[in-house]
């Protein structure tokens, strides 16, 4: 996908295509950020690879639904994103599969934390605990 068709995509986010790989997914939104010259996680991006709406990702970020076009860089919604990056970055190295991350993050219950997804716990607050849940996962411990 062209930076001008990522770029566009995000005026109409259904148009955006998510690609194979995470690291594809982050070039992308920092070809967002370079063009915007800004250092910052784009969230209609963001939301768009997930398939969620913008007050869906404001609830999740615990933030305002403005707050994702009127300020992109509220620390809370970027620290958010990051976590949630992080996290989807730790799940897409152990299957490489970076539509399966996704998929994972927004829909499995994991036993583990009382049945609840990746995404309510990145939520939550809880990313620390969840990538020391993946990296026992990539380890062998957890079964």
């Amino acid at each position: 996908m062209t930076m001008g068709t990522v770029k566009e995509s995000l005026n109409e986010p259904s148009r955006y295509r998510v690609p194979d790989s995470f690291e594809r997914f982050l070039a992308d939104l920092k070809g967002v950020a370079r063009e915007e010259r800004h250092p910052l996680i784009n969230p209609r991006l963001f939301a768009s690879a997930l398939s969620i709406d913008i007050q869906t990702l404001a609830t999740q970020a615990h933030v305002h639904r403005t707050t994702i076009s009127r300020a992109q860089g509220a620390e809370k919604l970027q620290r958010y994103l990051r976590d949630a990056l992080r996290v989807l970055g730790a799940a897409a190295d152990i299957n490489g599969d970076f539509h399966d991350a996704l998929f994972w993050f927004r829909n499995e219950p994991l036993s583990a934390f009382d049945y609840k997804t990746p995404e309510q716990l990145v939520s939550e607050g809880r990313a620390e605990d969840l990538l020391r849940y993946v990296q026992a996962l990539q380890a062998g411990v957890v079964g």
